[in-house]
């Protein structure tokens, strides 16, 4: 929910924190508010990595809660704040302990559930942030929409703090590596399959967010629908999430190359099909749902990719699952802000995310070659 509300209420932050801007030109202080999507990428992209590989010799149940404290607290600080300076700076910091939140305990349950399931466990950790797409961000955005959008972000302060209660709770002890260092780690960067496995994530998926970001400017001005009806949107969108990642874990531990390029290519298809049908609030709805599907297909794929060709570098593999993904929710929201300002209208985006998923399917397929490569030459 804290990643992920920004993008419905886009409009209702543009018009409180950029009134003059939105008095002259809406689409361009919405396209402005869309760096507030692109700081708080920004800050996992920095953060997942550095924190992540910090931390890999403490327990990682103690580290999640930690984190999660961390995450209660800078989220509270975006509810606070009185400008859109402090505000972004928020949503920054906000994003600094995401990463390694979601990475480590992606790791813990891939480990309770063992080898030949290890998908399902990143899916299971990874449905917290499809069914805060059907229930949080639908509710958040209608609770921004009629008290003001800082209630959404006091929402998230709670659930964090609730988080980090029942962490400390329930999750059990779970060791970390006492001989792993951050410079240990960071070897991780010296594998070539590792850089062609984040390009996946952070170009690929950055299909998904150029839509995302802006779905609800799509509803209201595209499809011509009333605002009301974008919370409704979201629940769709986060059905098709929540549903394509159990899809997605299950596809992954039977054939994991199959799912990652099979669901580029339907990323991508899907893509195409919104676009052209967006003006009809009913296919926009459809193919919002089925975007969601796809996505969240690759995305327990695409984490478990990159826990393969890590080698022993797992605690930063994990995590850095999570700056691809958000360097995507980074370049899809700039981008799709991009053409937007440029006046080429809001399905604009949805052409932009069409060709970051086919940057993706390149990257995907050169990296397999490689491996076949590999393969095949003798030792």
């Amino acid at each position: 929910m804290t990643e992920f509300v920004v993008m419905g209420l886009l409009p209702n932050i543009a018009e409180d924190l950029t009134p003059a801007l939105w008095a002259s030109s809406p689409e361009d202080a919405i396209a402005q508010a869309g760096w507030l999507i692109s700081l708080y990428a920004l800050g996992v992209v920095v953060g997942a990595p550095t924190i992540a590989g910090s931390v890999a010799k403490y327990p990682r149940h103690r580290v999640m809660i930690g984190l999660a404290l961390a995450l209660t607290v800078f989220n509270a600080l975006t509810f606070l704040a009185p400008t859109f300076e402090m505000v972004a700076a928020s949503r920054f910091l906000a994003g600094l302990p995401h990463g390694a939140y979601f990475g480590i305990g992606a790791l813990v349950a891939a480990d309770v559930l063992g080898p030949g399931m290890r998908a399902k466990g990143v899916a299971f950790v990874l449905t917290g942030l499809t069914v805060a797409n059907v229930v949080g961000v639908p509710l958040g955005t209608y609770l921004g929409q009629q008290v003001g959008w800082r209630a959404a972000f006091m929402v998230v302060a709670a659930i964090f703090a609730a988080a980090t209660i029942l962490i400390a709770i329930f999750v059990p002890e779970h060791p970390g590596d006492p001989g792993r260092t951050l410079r240990a780690e960071l070897k991780v960067f010296g594998i070539r399959q590792v850089w062609l496995a984040l390009g996946v994530g952070a170009i690929g998926f950055g299909g998904f967010f150029a839509v995302y970001s802006y779905v609800a400017p799509m509803v209201t001005e595209v499809a011509g629908s009333p605002e009301w009806v974008v919370p409704v949107v979201l629940v769709l969108m986060g059905l098709g999430m929540t549903v394509g990642n159990l899809v997605g874990g299950h596809l992954a531990d039977v054939n994991l190359k199959r799912t990652l390029v099979g669901g580029l290519i339907g990323l991508a298809v899907v893509l195409v099909l919104l676009a052209v049908t967006a003006q009809w609030i009913w296919a926009l709805g459809f193919f919002v749902f089925a975007t969601g599907f796809v996505a969240s297909v690759l995305s327990p794929t695409i984490q478990t990719r990159l826990m393969d060709v890590a080698a022993d570098n797992q605690s930063i593999a994990a995590a850095l699952n999570h700056s691809a993904l958000n360097i995507g929710n980074s370049l899809g929201a700039f981008l799709g802000g991009l053409v937007i300002a440029a006046g080429w209208g809001f399905v604009a985006p949805a052409w932009v995310g069409v060709a970051l998923a086919l940057g993706g399917l390149a990257l995907a397929l050169t990296s397999l070659a490689f491996e076949r490569r590999r393969v095949s030459v003798p030792a």
